[in-house]
């Protein structure tokens, strides 16, 4: 890899860290923003889900942008709105204004999470393409988790002051992209045809794309209810909580960043997402099953380290399908998570008011199918190879 692509990937991995921050920020600072003023619950929930409904409806349609007018160009446009979106947030003061300022940051995120992702597969091979999706998908989970700390931390001067924080980020980071991000090949982006739907979805990339969506949906419904359903069913407090979610976070970017690589390495993308499947689903039902507070801890982590696996399993998988059209599959990639992240928890909340058991058992079944269907995947791969 030249100079040139490692310090283009070192900036596409700090911005997408810098927008999982700005979606996370939010989070801890919700119950100033209810108090001050006056907002009902649901009210909230409707401003923190129009982030990923915007990310949804636009990740698709600036993923196909990219390619046909340049990554550059949509990166920093998605920086700039990001800024933009957390200036809004800090100087709002009523529910449409916080509710246009997630909208832009949902579109911001769509312009550049799916973007950065198709560049990064442009200028990567096969062989180096699993490490630099790991770097990235550690800045994205890194972002999520450090997110709410920084903003709690920031808000206790005034909860203003996280948004302010990351909106001067961001224009910062529109700058040095701006400066320092090379501009595409005149080669790479000109026109391009349209897109024959039916040759460009063949069966293994429609297969991909749902085991983004039940990966996605999966750890929602699993992640959504965890601090309740623990505290609900094994009476775990807050600093056990807080223990496993940070044990998770260390995990995580453990396995993303240094063990990734060699994973898909030694097995291959399809077994490891076989293996992240199949572990999930019985990490799952074991948690349902047992009493032990230890063995709940590492099933959590079992479970944890599988979702974050596999999501940058499969988008490996997703950009070696495909060299013309990254910015399309990326797109539908960040479309298909982000509803996945809006109709997991949804699903989760309602089958645990039936039964607490009730949305893991669900979300193992989901998995262990998806376990089969991996494996079918794999059998159908082999027999295209001979």
């Amino acid at each position: 890899m030249s100079k040139e692509a490692k310090r283009a990937i070192y900036i596409l991995v700090f911005g997408n860290f810098l927008i999982c921050l700005g979606i996370s920020l939010v989070i801890p600072v919700e119950p100033y923003i209810k108090k001050s003023y006056g907002f009902s619950t649901t009210e909230i929930g409707i401003m923190t889900s129009l982030f990923a409904f915007a990310q949804f409806v636009a990740s698709p349609i600036t993923g196909r942008v990219s390619d046909k007018i340049g990554r550059k160009k949509v990166i920093v446009t998605g920086l700039l709105l990001y800024m933009v979106a957390e200036a809004i947030f800090a100087m709002s003061n009523s529910l449409w204004l916080f509710d246009i300022s997630r909208i832009i940051g949902g579109l911001a995120a769509a312009m550049f999470v799916p973007t950065s992702m198709a560049m990064a597969a442009d200028l990567t091979d096969d062989k180096q393409r699993a490490r630099v999706v790991g770097w990235i998908s550690a800045a994205f989970s890194g972002g999520l988790i450090l997110g709410p700390g920084i903003g709690g931390m920031l808000a206790h001067i005034t909860y203003k002051v996280p948004f302010w924080a990351a909106a001067i980020l961001g224009l910062l980071s529109t700058i040095i992209t701006q400066w320092l991000l090379p501009d595409e090949p005149a080669k790479d982006i000109q026109a391009m045809p349209k897109i024959n739907w039916r040759q460009f979805l063949t069966p293994l990339l429609t297969i991909l794309f749902a085991m983004i969506f039940i990966s996605s949906f999966g750890l929602q419904g699993f992640e959504s209810i965890y601090s309740i359903y623990v505290n609900q069913v094994f009476n775990f407090g807050m600093g056990t909580i807080a223990l496993v979610l940070t044990l998770n976070g260390v995990i995580s970017l453990f396995f993303q960043i240094v063990m990734f690589d060699w994973l898909t390495k030694v097995l291959g993308e399809l077994k490891l997402i076989a293996l992240c499947f199949l572990g999930g689903s019985l990490s799952t039902i074991w948690i349902t099953q047992t009493r032990n507070h230890w063995q709940v801890i590492v099933a959590t982590l079992i479970v944890f380290t599988a979702f974050d696996l596999l999501r940058p399993a499969i988008t490996t998988l997703l950009t070696k399908m495909s060299h013309a059209n990254q910015g399309l599959i990326n797109g539908l990639n960040m479309s298909l998570t982000s509803v996945g992240n809006v109709v997991g928890p949804i699903m989760a909340g309602v089958l645990m008011d039936i039964n607490p058991h009730s949305p893991y058992l669900l979300v193992a079944a989901i998995l262990f199918l998806s376990f089969l269907i991996s494996l079918i995947v794999q059998l159908v791969a082999i027999r295209q190879t001979k």
